[in-house]
């Protein structure tokens, strides 16, 4: 279930951006400390074309779903996970499946998107791989900085009609 963001999330949102491998499959890879985190809150709180949700997997905070560029058409999404809480319950797998159908029906739904977009370092196969299950096609490749070092990068993309 995908749901707002309150404040008291705010902190376990940044633990879990702040986890090694999040970093690492991200286009940022440094560590968030406490007062850049509070300068993005406040910018998606003030912007209309952003959107983040938490992600709630059987009851319990675990996740985010970030939209951007919202239009009335379409948008951008990204997502991470409480890899650390997930890990240790065994429920990663059923937690990103869940969020990535989350994410999916919120999009085509509430927010009425006709193609929700992403994209995915791509060399990240196992994100590749489950969005591709999901039906996401990937739509075209270029290379990115990140962090100042060029990578290769996927473009994702779902049309409603194809979900």
């Amino acid at each position: 279930m995908l749901r707002d963001v309150h404040d008291d999330d705010l902190p376990a949102m940044r633990r879990w951006r702040n986890h090694p491998k999040v970093r690492a499959a991200s286009f940022t890879t440094h560590e968030i400390g406490a007062a850049e985190h509070a300068r993005w809150w406040a910018a998606v709180r003030a912007d209309a074309t952003r959107r983040v949700l938490v992600y709630d997997h059987d009851g319990r905070p675990a996740g985010v779903v970030a939209y951007s560029d919202l239009s009335a058409a379409s948008a951008t999404w990204g997502f991470y996970l409480d890899l650390d809480g997930l890990e240790r319950s065994g429920a990663l797998l059923r937690a990103w499946a869940g969020l990535e159908r989350a994410a999916i029906g919120h999009a085509f739904g509430p927010l009425g998107l006709s193609v929700l977009r992403g994209e995915v370092l791509a060399d990240n196969e196992p994100v590749r791989t489950l969005h591709r299950r999901f039906g996401f096609a990937e739509v075209a490749a270029y290379r990115r900085d990140v962090d100042g070092v060029p990578r290769d990068v996927v473009a994702i993309e779902l049309r409603r009609q194809q979900s």
